[in-house]
């Protein structure tokens, strides 16, 4: 039919959808052959070859193509010659071109170029032919094309294509002139993999790990995600910098609408690169990053730590977090899975309250510039038993506190007191003005319901956590009631701080009615 152009479409929009595709790739170097475009077909049949190495079909017709865009001369009489020998064709013409590069001297009587005086010096040359696709493309499944190659490859690379180091000449002839002196272990050099280890004894192409670590922590890239200036870091340390500010790390590029659509799609290539060639390396990342996650995920020890405000098991604590250690601390919780946190407030001297409460994380709804609400609610109270920094926020060692259970007689007066303070805490909430019973109502919710067991919930009645969060305490009063274990304790500190409160709302009342009597 010779429809190239819809064809040439088509195949785009296949390759679009389904870049891991080899047939997409195949049926656009198709269209691009009838259209003439030589260059482009040989791209994805390159494509093609590094989705399915085992297309024999395709790496000839590979070789037609590259010996049409490198060797265009040699065209005619390629397309009659049997794969073998074009092959042998392609390679000798690789030769011939290898040695106008790589030698300086003229030709001899003999019409042959003058050899180095350093015989490695030509091995150099053809090192990089030998470590790279071309190779591979010459059709070595067939051992006669495998033996041309060999004879103008004489030295067999030992470390492969590496990259080099200023340092590294300097080595090599410190121990050229010292023979005995010891080189540098395996370890110190840059870890590297054959990308065609698979492919059942075809030549070294072997990858650097450096040219796949990231350039924030200096470490394999790990869920590698690319910014639209072109630079591909990890997720995290992608996310951590995004915190301070909305540029690229590296050339400072604007980064405000990737920051505000948060889609942070994982580099496909870059990944399936890494898992293929540096799978040994990827293991040990990954098993770094769920040490890191566990260690992270203890709800005992290193527990992070918001210093903010006073906060109340069973009682909501919404909260606005703007700050970067703390937008680091809240999506680290959603990661390990716990979604919890500590919550204490400050003092001057120790840092951190004696006494705080662990939070759970509802929600989280995150801005365009980053920074979040998070809707949280109290779950259980702590002690903390030390205290330090991890990446800037605030982490401690912490022990939960549970109430002490009361039985017999103990626990008939236990539950007498609960429901009356129970009826003393709802006449003293119904009888704030409106305004004041509103505002409450939208920042705490609902006063919760009489529990018929006071000694239910570990931590005490949600209604008694309740009516402390509203009451207008200091918060070191707030601070010693929330240590007590003794649910006793705390409802007579209840009782007390209502009738305190009931005498002066009642004389400030009478004080109200005399000025008006007066008037």
């Amino acid at each position: 039919m010779n429809n190239y152009e819809p064809a040439l479409q088509d195949a785009n929009a296949v390759c679009q959808n389904a870049p891991l595709l080899t047939k997409g790739h195949h049926v656009k170097a198709q269209a691009l052959s009838g259209l003439g475009r030589t260059k482009e077909v040989l791209k994805e049949f390159l494509y093609c070859l590094a989705l399915n190495p085992e297309c024999n079909s395709v790496k000839k017709e590979a070789q037609k193509v590259m010996c049409e865009v490198f060797f265009p001369a040699s065209e005619n009489v390629y397309q009659n010659l049997t794969p073998s020998t074009q092959s042998g064709l392609l390679t000798t013409t690789l030769k011939a071109q290898c040695h106008s590069e790589g030698n300086t001297q003229p030709l001899d009587e003999d019409g042959e170029a003058g050899s180095s005086q350093n015989p490695s010096e030509n091995s150099d040359v053809f090192r990089g032919t030998r470590s790279s696709v071309l190779y591979f493309l010459l059709g070595l499944h067939q051992e006669e094309d495998k033996a041309v190659l060999e004879s103008i490859l004489p030295i067999a690379p030992s470390a492969g294509l590496k990259r080099q180091f200023p340092g590294d000449l300097e080595d090599e002839k410190d121990l050229n002139d010292s023979p005995g002196k010891i080189p540098k272990k395996e370890a110190d050099s840059s870890p590297q993999r054959d990308m065609n280890s698979d492919l059942g004894g075809s030549p070294e192409l072997l990858i650097d790990v450096t040219d796949f670590e990231c350039a924030l922590c200096m470490r394999l890239l790990f869920e590698p995600v690319t910014t639209p200036c072109g630079h591909t870091f990890c997720l995290k340390c992608l996310e951590r910098c995004l915190d301070h500010a909305p540029h690229c790390p590296l050339c400072k590029e604007e980064l405000s609408e990737l920051l505000a659509s948060r889609n942070f799609n994982t580099t496909i290539m870059a990944e399936e690169l890494i898992f293929r060639y540096l799978s040994e390396e990827l293991s040990d990342r990954k098993r770094i990053y769920d040490e890191e996650m566990t260690e992270l995920s203890n709800l005992t020890r290193d527990v992070p730590i918001f210093v903010c405000a006073m906060a109340f098991p069973t009682v909501p604590c919404p909260l606005h977090v703007f700050e970067p250690r703390y937008r680091l601390m809240i999506r680290r919780c959603m990661e390990t899975g716990t979604k919890r946190f500590g919550m204490c407030l400050s003092t001057e001297h120790a840092g951190l309250s004696e006494y705080g409460c662990m939070l759970e994380i509802k929600d989280v709804r995150t801005f365009p510039d980053g920074s979040s609400v998070v809707d949280a609610i109290g779950i259980s109270r702590f002690r903390v038993l030390s205290h330090r920094h991890r990446d800037g926020y605030n982490t401690a060692d912490i022990e939960y506190l549970e109430d002490e259970k009361m039985e017999g007689p103990e626990y008939e007066e236990l539950t007498s007191l609960h429901d009356s303070v129970y009826q003393q805490s709802v006449t003293w909430f119904t009888s704030l003005p409106d305004h004041m019973r509103e505002q409450i109502l939208s920042h705490f919710g609902l006063m919760p319901d009489r529990e018929p067991e006071p000694q239910s919930n570990p931590s005490g009645p949600a209604w008694s956590w309740w009516i402390l969060a509203v009451l207008p305490l200091e918060r070191k009063a707030q601070l010693a009631i929330l240590g007590m274990t003794l649910l006793k304790e705390r409802l007579l500190a209840i009782r007390r701080i209502l009738v305190i409160i009931t005498r002066k709302m009642n004389s400030r009342q009478e004080l109200v009615n005399s000025r008006q009597r007066n008037n």
